[in-house]
């Protein structure tokens, strides 16, 4: 309400400046200004309505724009865009009151998410903008996928104000995430765990950062800086961030990372997280560490998966008897003659194929 009574403070000082003004119309902008300063919406309607002004003057640009603000308070954003345009489009306003309903023109586009129209509006006045002018324009930029064009007016004003709302770096952070431009994004994240060191989502984000780069070696410092200073994770958030790394396609760097976290004690082994860093190391076609890793499942549970798994390794490297051993083992276990009769045939070939081949290279 008290922006609506500002606007309507300009509306009067555009009609008190104009040098010609057709009295009916004054009078009507008058009365429902005063109408709408009490909340009477109906009252302001009713003096606007029939007020009728010659087609591209002043007069008209003006009923225009009192209609659209009474139709923004009365909730009506389409109805409000629609006429404050037309008062914008008419060019009759004077400079200072042409500027003020560009912005309010493009707050009410931001709402209803029309982020092309806020673009349009608040491109040709960005050189100059302010805080509000740039946020707006910067998330309508991103809502229409030009991260390029939304990363330089935020990155513009956080520079330009060190001590800027903590919404500015967690965009910046996010901008530059799905532009996958990671020291970037970890530079501001960076600044954002300055400003909160006992946030622990602040130390995990930015592991998440340094995860999703690569920098598997760095993620894991970060937490454990964290374990330092005695902040806390959930078991869920740190296995989020180790399939983080394998839904991103990056297996090796999930599988060490898990690893880590396991060897600090930092996660509690369970057969679980033991089975998916056996499955990481082998996404990550590390076939040794995978069998490693489900030669220890397999002996301690004598699961016929884990069994297989292994079988499977092995016969993958050509360790045809460390490979039927397990698929025996795995049938002791239970697994059924269908999973493991094609594995063992091929295997058996592929031995005895080996045990001719050096008769052959006699003959």
């Amino acid at each position: 309400m008290r922006r609506l009574f500002l606007l309507l403070l300009l509306l009067s000082a555009s009609v008190q400046a104009a040098q010609s003004i057709d009295p009916a119309v004054f009078q009507a902008l008058q009365a429902a200004q005063a109408a709408q300063q009490k909340g009477d919406h109906a009252a302001a309607r009713s003096a606007l309505k029939g007020v009728k002004a010659a087609a591209g003057s002043l007069e008209e640009a003006l009923l225009w724009r009192s209609r659209g603000y009474l139709a923004w308070a009365e909730g009506d954003n389409g109805r409000a865009i629609e006429l404050l345009a037309k008062a914008l489009a008419s060019g009759k306003l004077d400079k200072e009151v042409a500027a003020s309903e560009r912005l309010n023109l493009a707050r009410l586009n931001a709402v209803e998410g029309r982020d092309a129209k806020v673009v349009e509006l608040l491109a040709p006045v960005s050189a100059k903008a302010g805080e509000d002018v740039l946020l707006m324009l910067a998330q309508a930029y991103q809502g229409l996928g030009q991260h390029d064009k939304a990363l330089p007016l935020a990155e513009r004003y956080v520079q330009a104000n060190p001590a800027a709302a903590g919404n500015w770096l967690r965009f910046l952070v996010a901008a530059n995430a799905d532009l996958k431009r990671w020291a970037a994004a970890e530079r501001w994240q960076r600044q954002l765990l300055v400003r909160h060191p006992e946030d622990a989502g602040q130390w995990r984000q930015l592991a998440a950062l340094q995860q999703m780069s690569g920098a598997e070696h760095k993620a894991l410092a970060t937490l454990r800086a964290a374990y330092t200073k005695g902040l806390r994770f959930s078991e869920r958030e740190l296995d989020n961030l180790v399939l983080l790394a394998s839904s991103a396609g990056q297996p090796w760097q999930g599988a060490r990372l898990l690893s880590a976290l396991l060897q600090d004690g930092i996660l509690p082994r369970t057969p679980a997280r033991e089975e998916r860093l056996g499955q990481l190391w082998w996404q990550a076609r590390d076939r040794k560490r995978a069998s490693e890793v489900f030669g220890r499942l397999a002996a301690s549970s004598n699961n016929p998966g884990h069994w297989l798994s292994l079988a499977q390794l092995e016969l993958e490297q050509a360790h045809w008897n460390p490979g039927l051993e397990a698929l025996t083992r795995a049938e002791q276990a239970g697994a059924g003659r269908s999973q493991v009769g094609p594995w063992r045939e091929w295997a058996e070939g592929e031995l005895a194929f080996e045990r001719e081949r050096p008769l052959a290279n006699t003959d």
